[in-house]
């Protein structure tokens, strides 16, 4: 089977020749934090982050530390494995293709392990990058090339996303999904989740923007596939876009019933996996 995915930034630099991966950091927690935090305090951490606390339309509120999203998870330290073991995750839904993974491997440690899922694929970019030779890519032909790939995933990915759901409803959590930046593959699936939490449009909306705060930082300095864009451009590619998420939920919407018809025919969750769902991860009314 053909995958072509979102242009995650990560994926673009494993596949283009010259490229280099760059400097990465993120924003590390503070003792202020309150007790529960969106981004997680972990020293290696990717853009890794509780869904939990977010309210659903029918006044209940997703719980914290069971659901998470995230990157690649290769920069774990000894401390964060320690860390994510406390929190008791079990499984971990891993998107990334064969080369991303063997790029950028997770060494859990023997004991106190998650079961990790993955699917053995190879990804191909090509369809989703703007025509012509990237030093010409303007930042609108990058958005619109950004936006024309995302509806996309809901076909590519649609069986790892239906094994996600499958393994929540038996119970099986904490349970994390990533991908490489833990923004476009990710953030769709974190939108299909928080939508059959019950979580209104913008919140769902408002989370998958959250990756542009905490998203690895990106520079032009490292050369390769970066030194080639216009910064209109690597800022398309390496960030998220309203529009990105849009074309996916309107892509939903036409679909017969909509949100509620796609999560049932697409995602395999009737009424009751969707009640079963709720009562295992939402607070009580």
């Amino acid at each position: 089977m053909r995958i072509i995915p979102s242009a995650v930034a990560l994926t673009l630099l494993a596949l283009l020749p010259g490229s280099a991966v760059v400097a990465l950091s993120q924003p590390v927690a503070t003792a202020a934090t309150a007790a529960h935090q969106r981004l997680l305090p972990l020293q290696g951490g990717r853009n890794f982050r509780d869904l939990g606390g977010y309210a659903t339309g029918d006044g209940r509120h997703v719980k914290w530390g069971l659901l998470y999203r995230s990157g690649s998870m290769h920069g774990l330290t000894a401390a964060d494995y320690a860390e994510l073991q406390r929190r008791g995750l079990r499984v971990v839904c891993d998107l990334r293709d064969t080369r991303e993974r063997a790029a950028e491997p997770v060494d859990w440690p023997a004991q106190g392990a998650p079961r990790v899922l993955s699917d053995d694929y190879l990804l191909d970019t090509r369809d989703f990058l703007p025509a012509g030779a990237m030093k010409d890519w303007t930042a609108t032909a990058a958005q619109a090339a950004m936006t024309a790939s995302y509806p996309k995933m809901l076909v590519q990915f649609r069986g790892q996303y239906r094994r996600m759901f499958a393994e929540l409803l038996t119970g099986h959590a904490p349970l994390a999904f990533n991908c490489s930046a833990g923004k476009d593959r990710t953030g769709i699936a974190a939108a299909l989740l928080l939508s059959a939490l019950g979580v209104p449009r913008e919140t769902v909306i408002e989370d998958y923007l959250l990756s542009n705060r905490y998203r690895a930082d990106l520079s032009t300095g490292g050369g390769g596939f970066w030194a080639k864009l216009s910064p209109g451009a690597m800022r398309a590619f390496a960030g998220v876009d309203r529009a990105y998420i849009d074309a996916v939920l309107a892509r939903i919407d036409r679909h017969p019933g909509g949100m509620t018809g796609y999560l049932k025919d697409e995602m395999g969750l009737d009424a009751a996996a969707i009640a079963t769902l709720r009562s295992l991860y939402l607070t009580r009314p």
